[in-house]
């Protein structure tokens, strides 16, 4: 037997699967901070008087400070403890998300979600990270498709719970929520995880800016980073007019609506394991592409869909989930391949940055381009939008197929 499939078999120790596990929670607070806003949507537009486009820059404002937080941070990333570096950012993402739940205006949800990014947006690309250090490359598909199952918990578990507690209690609830369970988290990341020094070993004699400046210019990264950028601007375009998009055009009820998200989140929890298997078993770009492709044939017949009954919706949205979804791991083991060790911390803080103002611009983007006329219209050019994420999907596949190049190359 190889080696490499010796690793693949490798049991995980009982300190790894906690890691796995904390990770997994952390990942999950803070997705679901960032993506409850889409189904309490068509709630704050109606309730704050929002319009499309202050929705989305609502959305938007959390990814672009998140993006700028990431880069300001990139060069100091390598130069910490990864385990003093992660509680520092949980605990502000901690205070924001308190912000929001306190919240009852339109420019305080902005300055909430504003500083909420400053944090958040950087959790993931440490959490990232510790994998990188933890865990080698042939066992790291794994560890991604288990904390990708925190955005499926987040469906399964957090969003019906957001939307039951938000129909009870006000949109501001599910925030509150989330402070709660968070800091439960955070006291556990206390007392259980080790301290991450060994990447200090490797000395760097260049200063924040100038090794941040070294993981910019490094021809290798930046393809990463453009793949990073292009995946996100498709992923999150859609994203924020799910909950507008399937009551008003598909006229799906508010009480049906928990179940959809409910599904998909079940769907990404049996998913996402799988995917991960494949990708440490098979060709990670082949998985990625077959993925993208089960994507544009979903969006392109849900985007054109009237009034619809709720079976066929409810299949619909698992169709995009497992495209989605299914890229997303090959594309981060890729992506993640690509740094040294003494880079790591650096390159995925750009990497995350860059994810997250895409994201931004993906958002914002899109509430330019849909209209709803009012409250209760539906959603206009919302076909225009899905073609405009088929030409970055495409455009994705072909930067990945760079990426993985590169990483074979470097084996």
């Amino acid at each position: 037997m190889s080696r490499d499939a010796k690793d693949i078999k490798q049991k995980f120790s009982s300190y790894e699967i906690f890691v796995i596990l904390i990770l997994t929670l952390t990942q999950f607070t803070v997705v679901l901070d960032f993506i409850v806003i889409s189904p309490l949507g068509d709630m704050l537009m109606k309730s704050l008087n929002l319009s499309t486009t202050q929705f989305g820059l609502s959305v938007s404002a959390y990814a672009f400070s998140a993006g700028i937080s990431g880069l300001l941070t990139a060069g100091f990333a390598d130069r910490f403890d990864r385990k003093k570096l992660l509680l520092f950012f949980y605990i502000g993402f901690i205070l924001g998300t308190l912000f929001c739940g306190l919240s009852h205006t339109y420019p305080m949800l902005l300055s909430a979600r504003i500083f909420t990014g400053l944090f958040g947006g950087v959790i993931g690309a440490i959490a990232m990270t510790i994998v990188s250090d933890i865990f080698p490359l042939e066992r790291r598909g794994r560890v991604f498709g288990f904390l990708q199952m925190g955005f499926g918990a987040s469906q399964v578990l957090g969003i019906p719970l957001s939307l039951y507690i938000a129909n009870v209690w006000g949109w501001q609830s599910p925030f509150l929520m989330i402070v709660g369970l968070s800091l439960i988290i955070w006291l556990s990341l206390v007392l259980k995880l080790k301290s991450m020094k060994a990447h200090l070993n490797h000395k760097n004699e260049q200063n924040a800016i100038g090794h941040l400046w070294h993981t910019l210019t490094l021809r290798k990264y930046r393809v990463g980073f453009l793949a990073t950028a292009f995946l996100s601007l498709g992923s999150f375009m859609m994203m924020p007019w799910g909950s507008a998009y399937v009551i008003n055009n598909l006229k799906i009820t508010n009480e049906q609506l928990p179940f959809i998200y409910m599904a998909s989140g079940i769907c990404t929890l049996t998913i996402m394991p799988i995917v991960g298997k494949l990708s440490d078993r098979f060709d990670k770009f082949h998985l990625f592409t077959i993925a993208s492709l089960i994507l544009i044939v979903v969006i392109v017949i849900y985007a054109n869909l009237g009034p619809t009954p709720f079976w066929m919706v409810l299949i619909m949205n698992l169709g995009l989930q497992i495209g989605f979804m299914s890229r997303t791991v090959p594309s981060i083991s890729l992506t993640s391949a690509l740094p040294q060790k003494q880079d790591r911390g650096a390159f995925m803080g750009v990497n995350s940055s860059l994810q997250q103002i895409a994201g931004g611009v993906a958002a914002a983007l899109g509430g330019v381009i849909v209209i709803q006329k009012d409250k209760f219209s539906p959603l206009e050019h919302y076909d225009t939008l899905v073609y405009v994420v088929v030409l970055l999907s495409v455009i994705s596949v072909a930067l990945l197929l760079r990426v993985s190049r590169i990483v074979r190359n470097n084996d």
